[in-house]
């Protein structure tokens, strides 16, 4: 059988009550005390003194003061109830209002400005939880959308190609052959998008141990790997990689490099080139990365880490990238309480600095 519920309410009544009932009792025993103490023990002449019987006097007393005092406990009582009831109403809006509120209205908010008290904080506080809640979940709608026809796109001309390939009775070997080799350039195509919805997914996720790492040495590993990219781009790269401790995942890191000098080199002038440098500076370990490239306006700066933005160019006529490799690099950077910088300088490209905590 359930217990009945002690509300909030029921015990601020008690705690309004409680101590002027304990008050009143002790009052009254003082002035009962002080009556028994003072009272003759013999009958005193005249008719204005005591009745000559002191028990009497002080049961007498007595009774009249309990009977006080159980009439003052109802009113207590009651008017505890009624003020508890009128300072717990605004708290009974919020829970209302709270529990209305789910994921398909979000946008629902407390707005309980009329008060300025506790609870008037405390609806603040929810109506900024719902708004973040909100935005999460918008984010999430936008990503899903984007990542569905992300991967639809390259799935619907794999289909298409076979189709037409199909359909032609006469077709040759080397049409066939080049039908093949289209199909598995778009499965590669979502590979790439799926790796890097996976490694979007993991550094969102957060970090489950931490290792010590030096940046310098992740971002030469990665620039050795990157070479021939580069040289077929004709795209120069400097580099100035001091020591620059920092603790994290390694392979999580690697990867937000990874994509740095990805972005970089997709993103940049033919002849143009990549900058570089680690260093710790104040006890914060600093990569930053400068390319050259077009003109990024300071307004869309944010927008590029987004997942599925790029700069310029159309989402469905991406060949290399599907724009996530920036939002990687954000994630991973909230993921390690690192700082992410980004400056678009006015004779164009873009510089990115991330700051690690010094191990």
């Amino acid at each position: 059988m359930r217990r009945p519920r002690f509300t909030l309410r029921a015990q601020l009544t008690l705690l309004y009550a409680v101590p002027f009932l304990v008050t009143g009792a002790a009052l009254v025993s003082v002035q009962v005390l002080q009556t028994s103490s003072t009272s003759p023990a013999y009958p005193q002449q005249g008719g204005g003194g005591p009745s000559g019987h002191p028990e009497r006097d002080v049961q007498g007393l007595l009774t009249v003061s309990a009977a006080g005092l159980a009439v003052m406990a109802l009113i207590s009582l009651v008017l505890g109830w009624v003020i508890a009831g009128h300072f717990l109403r605004p708290l009974r809006t919020i829970t209302a209002t709270a529990r209305d509120i789910s994921a398909s209205n979000l946008d629902r908010r407390l707005d309980l400005r009329r008060r300025d008290d506790e609870f008037t904080e405390l609806a603040q506080t929810l109506d900024d939880l719902f708004a973040r809640l909100q935005a999460s979940f918008d984010s999430q709608r936008h990503f899903v959308a984007n990542a569905s026809h992300e991967l639809r796109t390259p799935l619907t001309a794999e289909r298409t190609l076979l189709q037409v390939a199909l359909a032609e009775p006469d077709a040759s070997a080397a049409a066939l052959r080049a039908t093949c080799e289209e199909v598995l350039a778009l499965g590669e195509q979502q590979e790439r998008l799926i790796d890097a919805l996976l490694t979007l997914a993991s550094s969102e996720r957060g970090i489950e141990r931490r290792e010590t790492f030096d940046l310098a040495e992740i971002t030469a590993k990665v620039l050795t790997d990157r070479e021939g990219e580069a040289r077929r781009r004709d795209i120069r790269v400097k580099s100035a990689l001091g020591p620059a401790a920092a603790a994290g995942d390694p392979s999580l890191v690697e990867s937000m490099v990874a994509n740095l000098i990805d972005n970089a080199l997709r993103h940049n002038l033919s002849g143009g080139h990549i900058d570089i440098t680690t260093a710790t500076v104040d006890g914060t370990s600093y990569l930053t990365m400068t390319n050259t490239g077009e003109r990024i306006p300071p307004t869309e700066l944010d927008r590029l880490f987004q997942p599925f933005q790029q700069f310029g160019r159309e989402r469905i006529r991406h060949r290399e990238g599907h724009g996530l490799g920036l939002a990687i690099v954000r994630a991973i950077a909230d993921a390690h309480s690192a700082t992410l910088t980004p400056h678009a300088p006015p004779e164009g490209g873009l510089r990115i600095t991330v700051g690690f905590p010094h191990a």
